[in-house]
């Protein structure tokens, strides 16, 4: 027997008297109840799976003064006034029929809901005419119902970067950006992203289209994308994720992200820019367990390996990696921390941004906006006592010299540039101001990188190298004897038919030597610089990718791709 205090007696009676739910699974949803508070009961009976959405409906319509509403009634306009807000409606599932001058008709699932019939009564301030649906249809049309103002805040997001968007407008796009089908598109393009173990995903919206893009092994690949009605609540929903300002669309913006997904922990670094047609978004993979801070893996092997280990093992001196932007520089830079981070060792950093967080090191994030340079982080850090200094870039004269000067006063410091190889890393320094004797007296070497694609060892052919080939780019220095092979990529599963998987640096590494001392005192050119260091014995970011390519371990395509020399 049903006690007069259970809310909701009738349509209980009815459900019991059908046989649709027994005493036992009663009693378990008042326990229930008790803890889900935020949930009504016929929520609660659909959501436990006791009863489904036509018994729960139908029970309604039996137990009270209640019509029940078929999908076909559903209008496909909006009815309901802009003030309530399409979140409130979600999440009680309720949705518009009709409006008049004194009466506001409504479906929900919950008809006997009083919160929410009240809050109706206050914002139409009309009377309110309740009907039962079934809530999967409820929320199908209010879908449909919605796209529309879809349509018009996209519209909005599509006008002149002058355009400032209203409070009322902001809080729909808040609302559009919250919704399920949004937050399922944005989860799909990580997850892919994910899948192929892209580094970078571009999202970028044009006039017809959105697209997006994933960089797979350092080339962009598009893939499917969500439809471009949906730009202004796809690009508003990262955004809201990495905490940016989804009302400032005229200024680039950067955030993060730190998500767990397919049993992942990533971090996310968001850039934003405006652009024609809405913002342009880059999202930045980085995933801690798939970086391998392993030289060999890295694709440093043999004479290269020694030499930069042998540097690495110096008390002092500058050491510096040269690549243009995505050749690896950081990872290098972090693997060669990982070599010297000892209990012996105090390591400081400063980064813009700090890419991978390591145990026993101390990182230091710039911060520009306020003041936290990189030479005013340095001339803070050579106070604590560090025995290594790691700079994220030297970006300026004033870096350079507390980097020479900490140098000179035994530290151990390494740091990147942007050039093309590794003698224009010595010309770069000298353009910035740097003088040619403290430059010879502490740069101990640079590296200069690229990364090529690891062709697939499941599926890549060989074939015979044609003889034309072997002597045209005289590959018999690199493979005296034998036959030499090279390796095509094919496609198959493991690589999801692109036939390469992963990547690796080809190098080449110029130790300071006395002739190349002579040489920068003597103000010779980048060229004159680089000729001496391949007399010495240096190896070009060319050979180094053809010996790879008689190895299998790249194609001759990967190497020509990444470097200018024939």
């Amino acid at each position: 027997m049903i006690e007069q205090k259970i809310p909701y007696q009738a349509l209980l009676k009815t459900l019991q008297d059908k046989g649709s739910l027994s005493a036992i699974e009663l009693k378990k949803v008042e326990r229930v109840q008790k803890t889900a508070v935020a949930e009504s009961l016929p929520q609660l009976l659909v959501k436990l799976g006791l009863c489904s959405e036509q018994d729960v409906a139908n029970a309604f319509v039996e137990s009270g003064q209640f019509e029940k509403v078929v999908a076909e009634q559903y209008p496909q306009e909006r009815q309901l006034p802009e003030n309530i807000s399409l979140r409130f409606l979600k999440n009680y599932h309720v949705i518009g029929l009709g409006d008049t001058q004194d009466t506001a008709t409504v479906a929900l699932m919950d008809p006997e809901d009083s919160f929410v019939l009240d809050a109706l009564r206050l914002a139409t301030g009309k009377k309110v005419i309740a009907k039962v649906g079934l809530l999967s249809e409820i929320d199908a049309a209010l879908e449909e119902q919605y796209s529309h103002d879809r349509s018009k805040t996209d519209k909005l997001l599509d006008e002149s970067g002058d355009y400032d968007i209203r409070e009322e407008d902001l809080e729909h796009l808040k609302d559009l950006a919250s919704e399920a089908p949004v937050i399922k598109m944005v989860n799909l393009i990580m997850q892919r992203a994910i899948e192929l173990k892209a580094s970078d995903i571009h999202i970028e919206p044009f006039e017809q289209s959105l697209k997006v893009r994933l960089r797979v092994d350092g080339v962009l690949q598009e893939i499917d994308a969500p439809p471009v009605k949906s730009t202004a609540a796809v690009i508003s929903r990262i955004k809201i994720m990495a905490k940016l300002n989804i009302a400032e669309r005229r200024l680039p913006q950067d955030g993060r992200i730190k998500i767990q997904m397919l049993g992942k922990e990533l971090d996310l670094r968001i850039s934003t820019i405006p652009t024609m047609y809405g913002e342009s978004v880059v999202i930045r993979l980085l995933d801690k367990e798939n970086t391998v801070l392993d030289f060999e893996a890295l694709g440093f092997s043999g004479k290269h390996l020694k030499q930069f280990s042998d540097i690495l093992a110096l008390p002092h001196g500058i050491i510096l990696i040269t690549g243009p932007t995505g050749s690896g520089k950081s990872t290098t830079l972090y693997a060669a921390l990982k070599q010297l981070n000892t209990s012996a060792r105090k390591i400081i950093t400063v980064e813009d941004p700090v890419e991978y967080q390591m145990e026993g090191i101390n990182q230091i994030q710039a911060k520009p906006q306020i003041g936290l340079t990189f030479a005013t982080a340095l001339r803070s850090i050579v106070r604590q006592d560090p025995d290594v200094i790691m700079i994220g870039e030297m970006r300026d004269l004033e870096t350079a010299r507390i980097a020479v000067q900490s140098a000179l006063t035994g530290h151990l410091v390494l740091s990147t540039l942007h050039t093309n190889n590794a003698a224009g890393g010595i010309t770069r320094l000298l353009d910035m101001g740097l003088e040619e004797y403290l430059l010879t007296s502490t740069v101990n070497g640079i590296l200069a990188q690229r990364l090529v694609r690891k062709l697939c060892p499941a599926c890549k052919q060989a074939t015979p190298a044609p003889a034309v080939l072997i002597d045209d780019l005289k590959l018999r220095r690199y493979a005296p004897e034998g036959d030499i092979m090279l390796y095509k990529p094919i496609g198959c599963a493991a690589c999801s038919g692109v036939g390469y998987r992963g990547r690796l640096a080809i190098i080449e590494f110029l130790p300071m030597s006395n002739g190349i001392r002579q040489a920068v005192m003597a103000h010779e050119e980048a060229g004159a610089i680089q000729n001496l260091a391949v007399e010495e014995g240096m190896s070009t970011l060319y050979e180094n990718g053809l010996v790879k390519v008689i190895q299998g371990i790249t194609t001759l395509e990967e190497v020509l791709r990444v470097t200018s020399e024939t």
